[in-house]
């Protein structure tokens, strides 16, 4: 027997089938305690051993709540990739037609002819699910901050485009310091390099940039053509510097429980011996990479999952290699991240960068094919348990790796 479950947020549509893709039961079920439990029951009885566990449940999904529940209550998971089950979506009607127990009866059916091709979800380490909650949090803040300093400059852009030019980042604290002192032209009418001195030396200003320059910066930037009241321009930028302030905060705070969870995850000792790999850096890549690490046959298979590895169609005389679009994402951003940072204090990493940029690659492209190597190495110290050690690094078997 063979079940689909078409998942919703607040709906669910599920099907069982025999081993002849024959109908036996369907559910709508409501995303409640109650109506869930119920639907585990009722299949421990529909099997004819009676034994919870012996049904596969076909999803679109490979983690989550309700992933979590149906695992918990003994079934097989299998993940159905979303894109592989629309190409199939022909097999059962060429009409288009769309429904939750339709999908959850063709999910089932995929299961019963192509399980075999089909990934089992196993369980995450709880210090691993724990440590994603952290990185995913702290990348949400980020972004957020993001969005919040972008919205900061188009305001200073339109209404005080000065105040924009004088420090490099609107988030750091010395930026939003002088936007908190200074949140109009007006208030910043009578600034000198004196007063600017003062304001450096009150906020311990570190950016190598003398007063003058930094009074030059302000100065040359051209007047605003849409002024606005100075009392509302002072609301708008203190609500904005407020709310980067409260995101800057967080974001450390985060920081500071990712390290605490790092410090007690069995694996960092393998991997906090990377090139340039910082608390954040390194969280990100147990967090994501580690897990297709544990359900991957081989390294190949990792580097194709986070899209370092791409895509190659061929057919008859034809050839042809692209980007891989349909990737773990977080994992992607992981591992090209940390593969970009370490180019700068690893010799073998700047040298494979180089030899791909000599070939053609462009920035982006490099970068992938440092990150596939480095997922070979970083495969070969989880699966061995073995701390990654610079000097066992072989530089020449590995350059040919990546090459």
């Amino acid at each position: 027997m063979f079940v689909g479950w078409d998942w919703g947020s607040t709906v669910h549509g599920v099907c069982l089938i025999d081993d002849h893709g024959a109908v036996v039961k369907k559910w709508m079920v409501r995303h409640t305690e109650d109506q869930l439990m119920s639907v585990f029951n009722e299949l421990a009885q529909l099997v004819e051993d009676g034994e919870v566990g012996q049904v596969p449940i076909a999803i679109e999904r490979g983690e989550g709540l309700i992933v979590g529940l149906i695992a918990g209550a003994g079934h097989p998971v299998w993940m159905v990739e979303p894109a592989a089950f629309k190409a199939a979506r022909p097999r059962w009607g060429s009409a288009g037609a769309k429904s939750d127990l339709g999908d959850a009866f063709m999910l089932a059916d995929y299961a019963r002819t192509d399980g075999h091709r089909l990934r089992r979800v196993e369980p995450v380490a709880q210090a691993t699910r724990e440590l994603a909650a952290l990185v995913r949090a702290r990348t949400a803040l980020v972004e957020a901050r993001t969005a919040a300093s972008n919205q900061l400059w188009a305001i200073l852009a339109e209404h005080w485009p000065g105040a924009a030019m004088v420090f490099q980042k609107l988030t750091s604290a010395i930026a939003l310091d002088f936007l908190t002192d200074y949140p109009t032209p007006q208030a910043a009418a009578h600034l000198g390099k004196g007063r600017m001195g003062q304001f450096c030396r009150r906020h311990s200003y570190r950016g190598g940039k003398s007063p003058a320059e930094l009074v030059g910066r302000l100065r040359a930037a051209p007047v605003s053509a849409s002024p606005i009241a100075a009392p509302i321009l002072t609301s708008i930028v203190h609500t904005s510097t407020a709310q980067i302030r409260l995101l800057n905060a967080e974001i450390t705070r985060l920081e500071g429980d990712l390290a605490r969870a790092l410090a007690t995850h069995p694996k960092t000792p393998l991997l906090q011996t990377l090139p340039r790999v910082a608390t954040v850096s390194l969280a990100a890549l147990i967090a994501e990479i580690g897990p297709l690490l544990e359900r991957c046959d081989n390294p190949e298979q990792v580097a194709a999952m986070c899209g370092a590895a791409p895509v190659t169609r061929a057919s008859g005389k034809s050839r042809t290699v692209g980007f891989r679009y349909t990737a773990n994402k977080p994992a992607r951003v992981a591992i090209t991240s940390f593969a970009d940072n370490s180019r700068h204090s690893s010799d073998w990493a700047n040298d494979a960068y180089r030899r791909a940029r000599a070939r053609g690659a462009r920035h982006p492209h490099a970068i992938r094919i440092l990150a596939r190597g480095w997922v070979r190495v970083i495969w070969a110290c989880w699966t061995t348990d073995t701390a990654y050690d610079p000097s066992r690094h072989c530089s020449r078997q590995l350059l040919a790796a990546v090459s």
